[in-house]
């Protein structure tokens, strides 16, 4: 299996497997070729944000193929969801929508923002028996720290964590059956 392994900064990708691999010489984004049995996974350090991740899982698609897109990473906790670590079963993007004068409205990338609050959370594959609780991830070009903008998150999106990346990721997931 294909599999590329998407990080926004080195820390994050460091933490999976560190020291295993080889690297590639490439520009951008910063790259180690992993073998493990049959799985080849290409691990990126691609920078901060949704364009700088969508960026590179372009471009490591078309250069490496995948079978399987995966983001690792950190992530701040919104809800009162139990433990630090979580399977990432759903993910949304807070930032896309209309900022009407009584509240931001939430609809789904590349939708027309009109209308009702629409939203449908990009969902992950099954879990392949993690143990780990899941989780709903909203990824939005912003560090959240406005609490009451926090609870918005959680009470509009269902997001139990946020981050900068990981529902851009499945949305091009989605767009190309990875």
């Amino acid at each position: 299996m294909r599999i590329i392994l998407l990080a926004a900064l080195a820390e994050e990708a460091d933490a999976f497997m560190p020291g295993a691999g080889e690297p590639l010489e490439d520009a951008w984004p910063s790259l180690r070729r992993i073998e493990i049995g049959d799985h080849r996974i290409v691990l990126a350090t691609t920078g901060i944000g949704k364009v700088n991740i969508v960026s590179a899982a372009a471009r490591l698609h078309a250069r490496h193929g995948a079978d399987l897109l995966v983001t690792v990473g950190t992530a701040g906790k919104l809800s009162t969801i139990e433990g630090d670590c979580f399977y990432l079963a759903r993910a949304v993007q807070h930032d896309y929508g209309a900022r009407k004068a009584s509240a931001f409205v939430h609809y789904p990338p590349g939708a027309w923002p009109m209308g009702p609050a629409n939203v449908d959370p990009y969902a992950a594959l099954p879990d392949p028996g993690s143990g780990l609780p899941h989780a709903c991830i909203t990824s939005g070009d912003a560090f959240i720290e406005d609490a009451g903008y926090a609870r918005h998150l959680v009470a509009a999106l269902e997001a139990d964590v946020v981050d900068m990346e990981t529902a851009a990721v499945a949305q091009y997931a989605e767009k190309f059956d990875l």
